[in-house]
């Protein structure tokens, strides 16, 4: 082994503090680090969902397995967008970039037109749906969990006092509307049958 320092460990971490975008620190345990853990959390089981999408694992549907991967892949990095915004030092957000390093009106709206266009080709239906159809389905599923709890944790930070945009709670309140559209159309017009008790 050299000498030479890892990239990898940094050791700035150790006295439980992170580092936030543009300088300055906040604690590791801070509502706002723990929504930028989970917007991380949900990057990663969309990328689960996304290669069981390109398997071919969903139920064959009105949207190809390609083309929901491809919005997949669009949201994973989106939630980079997201996590940059929530630990962008509060008195640097000028020097932030709408729809790099912050979030943007323009990314609301997409998702909501893409909403919009995948209920018009699938309406959804007016039952329960027990997540488990499909791989991909339960991946999308599970995704959505974790970004309604960013979404608390966003508005618990906000409400503690912390600088956080609108933009990212409307986006992430929007986006688990998204996954919970997608994860329908993964699951194709599997429904689980009623229990009887």
């Amino acid at each position: 082994m050299s000498g030479e320092a890892s990239a990898i460990y940094t050791k700035t971490g150790d006295d439980g503090t992170t580092g936030r975008l543009f300088g300055g620190r906040v604690g590791k345990d801070d509502a706002l680090v723990e929504a930028c853990g989970d917007t991380d959390e949900a990057v990663a089981v969309l990328g689960a969902a996304r290669q069981a999408l390109r398997d071919g694992d969903s139920v064959e549907g009105t949207v190809g397995d390609t083309e929901l991967a491809d919005l997949v892949l669009r949201l994973q990095r989106e939630l980079f967008v997201v996590g940059a915004d929530l630990m962008t030092n509060p008195r640097a957000r000028d020097r932030g970039t709408p729809g790099q390093s912050q979030v943007s009106p323009d990314m609301v709206d997409l998702l909501e037109r893409t909403i919009d266009d995948l209920v018009a080709r699938r309406p959804l239906q007016p039952v329960f749906i027990v997540p488990g159809a499909t791989r991909a389905s339960v991946a999308l599923d599970v995704a959505r969990t974790v970004v309604r709890r960013a979404e608390r944790h966003t508005i618990a930070a906000a409400r503690a006092g912390a600088v956080v945009s609108d933009h990212v709670i409307v986006y992430l309140n929007r986006l688990s509307d998204l996954l919970f559209v997608l994860a329908r159309h993964a699951a194709g017009e599997v429904q689980e049958p009623p229990s009887h008790t």
